[in-house]
């Protein structure tokens, strides 16, 4: 906290964790934490007294921060006694770092094997050092990352590998960053590239506050900041996974759906345009809803029969696609009853899934889409 008391807004903060093997023997792991800062700093002498009870540097700067001078000497206290150390590097008007260590028993669980296939991915943040930290971090669990300083960049490099045929297989993309930020970014990627690449986008701020802008703007998902090495390795091995059931799937026949009818209720105009695409190209013919509502006018305006199924967005401007397919469900007509409804969503956990099918959907597929996946549902129900 005291990184934070005296370092100046605008400054910055790090805080590195790493182990090694502890001389206590196996049972034991020891661990490094630093916490530096470039705020105020401290003087040689009083760095000498910094571990005493009841003391504070007397300067007009800390005379500005509230403090009883008992916060380092209770952290001295509890690293003594748990048999660690704490050391201090600082200078006046440059910085501090603080150095503390620790002896940890080793948990009983056994320690879960983080590996990611040797994918190449962008990382894009106007922090340098989060940049750096994020790569190492990925490097450790099997991924190469490039990194860019700031939107436009980022949108060079994207481009420009698409163009030669090697797409990042991720975006990591941080939201807050001056000149163009990370729902802008991502707006601009999926106009020039489309919608295969996954964008996440990282923040510390809560996702229910940007989440309509960002699906809007296609973004895939969400990884929260600070980017440990479990986090990043939770949030992309969906990724493999997918990648995995799609390399053991057999080669799909050419398949012909001439005539058949989608209705295809989706509020972002990007996704709809690159489906209508993609769609038409195997025969399909398609009508868009641009929200829920429409999506339930434009079936109950039908002749019984003319859609042979509809794929539903689930999150909607005026009516969502659960309560789209509930009430279609509800319509007192053979063809509302049995019409293959498909569900649309980035959300592909197992929860989010039920849900889907409890309110009437016969199936599910992950945005960005997976075509194949897409074709073989709608050959099973059309």
């Amino acid at each position: 906290s005291n990184a934070l008391k005296f370092t100046p807004e605008g400054g910055e903060i790090t805080v590195t964790v790493s182990q090694e093997d502890s001389p206590k023997g196996e049972k034991y792991v020891r661990t490094h934490f630093w916490v530096k800062d470039n705020g105020i700093g401290m003087t040689q002498e009083f760095q000498k007294r910094l571990f005493e009870s009841f003391v504070r540097e007397d300067n007009a700067r800390v005379r500005k921060v509230e403090g009883t001078g008992l916060g380092m000497a209770i952290t001295k206290y509890i690293v003594d006694k748990s048999e660690g150390s704490i050391e201090v590097k600082s200078e006046l008007d440059k910085g501090t770092e603080f150095h503390v260590t620790f002896d940890f028993e080793r948990g009983e669980s056994p320690i879960e094997e983080m590996v990611l296939p040797s994918w190449e991915i962008l990382v894009v943040d106007d922090d340098e050092e989060l940049c750096r930290s994020a790569a190492d971090s990925l490097s450790e669990i099997g991924v190469h990352a490039d990194w860019a300083l700031d939107g436009y960049t980022a949108i060079e490099m994207v481009e420009k590998r698409h163009e030669q045929h090697r797409d990042y297989y991720v975006v990591l993309l941080d939201c807050k960053m001056p000149e163009i930020d990370g729902i802008e970014t991502a707006r601009e990627l999926r106009r020039r590239i489309g919608a295969d690449v996954p964008i996440l986008l990282m923040s510390a701020y809560d996702w229910d506050d940007i989440e309509d802008e960002a699906r809007a703007a296609g973004i895939t998902g969400f990884i929260s900041k600070p980017l440990f090495k479990s986090t990043l390795y939770h949030c992309l091995s969906p990724f493999a996974e997918q990648n995995v059931q799609k390399a053991d799937l057999p080669a799909e026949p050419q398949m012909d759906f001439s005539g058949k009818r989608l209705l295809v209720a989706e509020d972002n105009e990007l996704n709809w345009e690159i489906a209508s695409e993609l769609l038409s190209e195997v025969g399909f013919v398609l009508d868009w809803a641009e929200n829920g509502r429409l999506c339930v006018e434009k079936f109950e305006a039908a002749q019984p029969g003319h859609y042979d199924a509809i794929l539903m967005d689930l999150r909607m401007p005026e009516m969502n696609g659960f309560d789209a397919t509930r009430t279609i469900r509800a319509m007192a007509r053979e063809d509302a009853r049995k019409i293959p409804i498909i569900a649309m969503t980035a959300d592909a956990f197992a929860d989010d899934i039920k849900a889907c099918l409890d309110c009437g959907m016969n199936g599910h597929v992950a945005k960005p889409l997976n075509m194949q996946e897409l074709l073989r549902l709608l050959q099973k129900y059309c």
